[in-house]
């Protein structure tokens, strides 16, 4: 691995691989304590963030590392290009963590850059927020391959990005969405690829009378950063796809996932998110470990310390 552009560039064995190296870091944090020690990571960001900028910045500051926060929109545009900011900042850092609005921008940046660059989220895929899911679901059932997960909302790129990572771990994944905000059918078609070496089943539907029994239910907000859409369709088209008591009862889902924020009310209930059933803050808190895991492999080329 040279970048974490998006989970297609990735492999079963390297996906399980930051996985594995993602849980021993999480249980033996002292011995990587210094496993940046002189490292720089320069942190650029287009759009607002909670989860993401504290996670990598605190995680890369328990490892040693020093990360400094460049507003995006204050030096990609009209004054320099992607490339030559991705050229500069490769001078000065070991890293580059973008949260940008374009895929495209990535791509600029990676090859401008003799540094690895870290998809930290963009318009098709959110690779780090999949990983921390994916071993959430790990912490909470173990064998990933026996795990059904129902994402039920807008086939969006958190949605892209958790379709890659089932399919790499070999794990059970039901998307249900409204007609007309399906997943994209290039990055299902992928996975299915992927899926039928590792044994992973991925299906897609927009009808909620084929909802099947579920072990943990997904969803998103319905309205993603720089996304424009007609509130009222939205809300219109979106209702029935709530994820309320009832719901998570008829599935028989004994979890419930947001990558957040999420709004209660519209795509949860505040039942159901405010409730013990709720690992949000757990895939929270795993975002720092798995990001953390990213950097391990990046930028030292091991896996273990």
């Amino acid at each position: 691995m040279n970048d974490l552009l998006a989970l297609t560039e990735v492999s079963p064995q390297q996906l399980n691989a930051l996985l594995q190296l993602s849980t021993t870091m999480k249980q033996n944090p002292a011995e990587y304590a210094n496993a940046l020690t002189g490292k720089s990571i320069a942190m650029l960001f287009e759009k607002p963030s909670l989860r993401t900028r504290s996670s990598f910045a605190a995680g890369i500051n328990r490892l040693g590392g020093h990360s400094i926060y460049l507003d995006a929109n204050t030096v990609i545009g009209e004054r320099e290009t992607a490339a030559d900011v991705g050229a500069n900042l490769a001078c000065w850092h070991d890293a580059i963590v973008a949260r940008v609005f374009k895929q495209s921008t990535l791509h600029e940046l990676a090859n401008a850059s003799d540094k690895p660059v870290i998809n930290a989220l963009s318009d098709t895929c959110h690779p780090c927020q999949a990983i921390a899911d994916v071993l959430t679901l790990q912490e909470l059932f173990g064998d990933l391959s026996q795990v059904q997960l129902t994402w039920i909302g807008d086939g969006n790129n958190v949605c892209h990005a958790l379709i890659n990572a089932a399919a790499l771990v070999g794990m059970k994944l039901q998307i249900v969405t409204p007609k007309g905000y399906e997943a994209n059918t290039e990055v299902l078609a992928t996975a299915q690829g992927i899926a039928s070496q590792t044994g992973a089943q991925i299906t897609q539907t927009t009808s909620l009378d084929e909802l099947l029994p579920s072990d943990a239910i997904y969803t998103d907000t319905w309205f993603s950063m720089g996304q424009q859409r007609d509130e009222s369709q939205v809300m219109h088209d979106f209702a029935p796809y709530q994820v309320n008591c009832q719901l998570m009862q008829q599935t028989g889902a004994q979890y419930f996932m947001h990558c957040l924020p999420a709004q209660r009310g519209r795509e949860v209930t505040a039942e159901v998110l405010d409730s013990d059933q709720a690992v949000v803050l757990k895939q929270a808190e795993n975002r720092l470990f798995a990001q953390n895991a990213i950097l391990m492999t990046l930028l030292t080329g091991d896996q273990q310390s």
